[in-house]
């Protein structure tokens, strides 16, 4: 009984939902773990199930090392399975839905250091493809862009005279940030090639070599090839150069708040994931501030 519901519950998710193969193979995988819980824990149906079992089950998928992300993903399947036993009245309540998984990390990208970011800010420009990826990786890396926030500037998002420029971040929130004298140089030379590739009527800051405004792929791509080209180690891409900004900012200055709006977050929480102090930094700061870490006058 427990495994034709199970079965009439893909189905629906298959025909009336239209899932994808590779989220119905997800849901099959997750559910039939489950199943095999229930199972072992000899419950004749999935009414007899409580929020007890679904903890437990939980427990023991993280015990066998699945990770946060994958628990929270299993988690939304019990959960969405058992909307559907309630919808089919084979349920009267939802034993998943008070369930939380582990938080999952957040893995992020390994930062480039001050001499990998030199190199890969040293590329020979030779034409209009050249000066516009020095341009690109200048300017993400010095204002912090999101690649997303970088393919969308406009011509008239910058103010040259006043070094800076508007973005237009997550959530339609706009903010001005400081644009540095290396942005500012590789911009007037990606302008000297602008016209090759654009017509004057385009208002995109950052064209493909078809004259259309530039993608977030085409960035990706053109990173990566530089990044081999020039033999930094690991894949270069837009949110390794963002992440290198925060983290280098942050530790030149100690100041959280700062990068917290030049980042664009709205919770300085997700600012402290994003960047890091060494444990070095850290001990000097202290041994500086703390009164009781200070040493004695001899």
């Amino acid at each position: 009984m427990k495994e034709a519901q199970l079965e009439q519950f893909l189905h629906y998710l298959a025909t009336e939902r239209q899932l994808s193969p590779h989220t119905l193979n997800n849901y099959s995988r997750d559910l039939l773990r489950f199943l095999e819980f229930v199972e072992e824990h000899r419950l004749a149906q999935w009414a007899d199930v409580s929020a007890r079992h679904v903890r437990q089950f939980a427990a023991q998928i993280h015990r066998q090392g699945l990770a946060g992300k994958s628990i929270q993903r299993t988690l939304s399947a019990v959960r969405s399975f058992y909307r559907f036993l309630a919808r089919e009245q084979w349920v009267e309540q939802n034993p998943a839905e008070a369930v939380q998984a582990p938080k999952a990390s957040r893995k992020l990208p390994n930062t480039l250091d001050t001499d990998q970011i030199t190199r890969l800010l040293d590329i020979p420009v030779s034409d209009a493809l050249s000066a516009r990826d020095l341009a690109i990786m200048e300017l993400i890396y010095s204002s912090g862009l999101r690649v997303s926030e970088l393919v969308g500037l406009d011509m008239q998002n910058l103010e040259l005279a006043e070094h800076s420029l508007r973005v237009l971040g997550k959530g339609n929130k706009e903010r001005e940030l400081p644009v540095g004298r290396k942005a500012l140089q590789a911009l007037d030379r990606w302008f000297d090639y602008r016209d090759q590739l654009a017509d004057y009527t385009q208002p995109a800051l950052f064209v493909s070599s078809r004259g259309g405004r530039i993608s977030v792929r085409t960035v990706q791509q053109r990173m990566e090839y530089w990044g081999k080209r020039l033999g930094i180690t690991g894949r270069v891409h837009p949110h390794r150069l963002r992440h290198s900004f925060a983290s280098h900012m942050l530790e030149s200055s100690g100041d959280l708040r700062a990068v917290q709006e030049l980042l664009g977050h709205e919770d300085i929480s997700t600012t402290q994931i994003y960047t890091h102090l060494d444990f070095q930094h850290l001990m000097q700061v202290y041994s500086g501030a703390h009164p009781r870490a200070q040493k004695k006058d001899k």
